[in-house]
Formats: structure tokens, C-alpha cells, sequence
């Protein structure tokens, strides 16, 4: 008689064996000692490891990313804190300034100072200027329509923009700064107030200092926050 030929041996579906013990977690209760002898690849060398080194491990990574992650907040946080008290002694000096040449000069010192930005100009239009008895004092300019035209294009449409400033771009916006051999960077703003009030330009001599990708939110803001000086600086016109 031919013998029966053995059945093939049946094995459990991992993942079965992984959705069972799911909805059953105390099943190593009072199996302690099976724990102990569960092995499991080391995540780091070859060969295996106790379940329970693994886990001590798999925890220890996990106290270490969260550590460095936490890390990660406080310096935003720092940061952010650091961004707030430039800001706020930037505002504050401007709110100082007792005339338009005097605001210009609080730019460019709180920029070169707070903000790593050693070049400024303040594009005023004519309207904000002839009624002056003498002419602006850098960085204040007076806005011609070369300047303007010039401004208009590298803004290309938006309120605000970083950009790379050419050397010829450099001598034509900054005309007060000593202008860099190779090419530099900047950031613009556009400033509005209900009518057109003339433009800022924030320059660096390193061409990334400034770079296309950048917000230019808080270039926005001291835009705004310009704007309104500018207004509130001017004198009245008489008829």
C-alpha cells in the first residue's frame, strides 16, 4: 500500500495574526515569560534582538525625535520673538521721526542696524516734495519717471517683491550707497495710501540676501506703516 502523501503544512496569515492581537491586547497577560523569548530583526546590525529591546529602542528614537522637534519649536519661537522685538523697536523709531528726512534716516540706521540691510532708498513722487525749501536728504529720493518706469518692472505687477539688483540697477535706485561690483539683491514695496506714495527699496550687496522665493509680508508692513508717516509728515498744501 502507497503511503498517504503528507498535507502541506498550513501557516497563519501574518496580518491576520496582527488584526487578532489588535482587538486582543492582553493577550500576553500572565504570557510574560513569551515575551522574553520573542526575537525581532535589530533595526541597526544584523541578527535579532528581544521584543523588549526593541521596543526600548524603538522608544528611545521616538524620545529622540520628539526632543528634536521640540527643539525645533523653541527656536521658532526665539526667532519669532527676536522678529518681534526688531520690529517693534523699528516702529517705534519711525514714530519718532519729526519730519520726512528725519523718517528716512530712521529707516536706514533701524534696517543697517536690526535687520542686516546696509542700503536703503525712500522713492518719494515730486507731489510729497515741492513743497519743500530744500531737497530730500538720502535716502530720500525724488521719484522721475526713469526711476519709476525702473521700479514698475521689477515689481512686475505685485505689491512687493525680492528680486537681484544689477549694478547699473543699484547706481540708478541707490545713488547714495556705494554700489557692489557684481550684482546684489533687494526687496520693493509699493507705497499706497489712496493715491500713489512712492516706493521703498531694501538693498544687500550679497545676491541671496534676498532671494525670489522670500515672503515679502513684513516688507508689506513696513510699507504700510511708511505710507501713513509719509502723510502724516507732509504739510498741508495751501490753494
Amino acid at each position: 500500500m502507497s503511503q498517504a502523501a503528507p498535507e502541506p503544512r498550513k501557516t497563519l496569515d501574518p496580518d491576520i495574526v496582527a488584526q487578532w492581537l489588535a482587538r486582543h491586547p492582553d493577550f500576553f497577560v500572565g504570557r510574560e515569560g513569551l515575551l522574553q523569548q520573542l526575537r525581532v530583526p535589530h533595526p541597526e546590525a544584523r541578527g535579532a534582538t528581544s521584543l523588549l529591546e526593541r521596543l526600548v529602542h524603538d522608544l528611545r528614537g521616538r524620545a529622540e525625535q520628539s526632543e528634536w522637534r521640540l527643539e525645533q519649536l523653541l527656536e521658532s519661537a526665539r526667532h519669532n520673538e527676536a522678529q518681534y522685538r526688531r520690529t517693534r523697536e523699528l516702529v517705534l523709531a519711525l514714530l519718532e521721526a519729526e519730519d520726512r528726512d528725519a523718517l528716512g534716516q530712521a529707516l536706514a540706521t533701524q534696517f543697517s542696524e536690526r535687520f542686516q540691510v546696509p542700503a536703503l532708498a525712500l522713492w518719494c513722487p515730486s507731489s510729497l516734495t515741492d513743497d519743500e525749501p530744500t531737497p530730500p536728504q538720502a535716502p530720500r529720493q525724488v521719484l522721475d519717471d526713469h526711476a519709476a518706469q525702473r521700479l514698475n518692472a521689477l515689481l512686475d505687477g505685485r505689491a512687493s517683491r525680492c528680486a537681484r539688483l544689477t549694478p547699473t540697477d543699484w547706481k540708478r535706485l541707490l545713488p547714495h550707497a556705494p554700489a557692489p561690483e557684481q550684482a546684489g539683491s533687494c526687496a520693493l514695496a509699493r507705497l499706497t495710501l489712496g493715491e500713489p506714495m512712492g516706493y521703498l527699496v531694501l538693498a544687500n550687496p550679497d545676491p541671496d540676501h534676498f532671494r525670489a522665493s522670500m515672503d515679502t509680508l513684513f516688507t508689506e508692513y513696513v510699507g504700510d506703516v511708511v505710507a501713513r508717516l509719509l502723510e502724516r509728515l507732509t504739510p498741508p498744501r495751501h490753494g
